[in-house]
């Protein structure tokens, strides 16, 4: 499938439509690869926080009370 890259002109109400050149499929790959990773590390990260509440929920622990123990 090839990719396109897509040019609105407000002005004349034109869109032009042109396949992308390499250097801009690149850095469409790239930006694509770089947004999944950011939301693989935030989806982590929620992972980790919650299994880290359930942890003091087991101690029956708040997330509260470590602040309040200034943790």
């Amino acid at each position: 499938m090839e990719k396109t890259f897509s040019i609105y002109n407000n002005i004349t109400g034109e869109t032009i439509v042109r396949p992308m050149t390499e250097d801009e499929i690149a850095e469409y790959d790239k930006g694509t690869i770089e947004a999944a990773e950011r939301k693989k590390a935030v989806q982590e990260a929620k992972k980790a926080k919650e299994i880290a509440q359930a942890k003091l929920a087991v101690l029956g622990l708040t997330l509260d009370d470590l602040q309040a123990l200034g943790l």
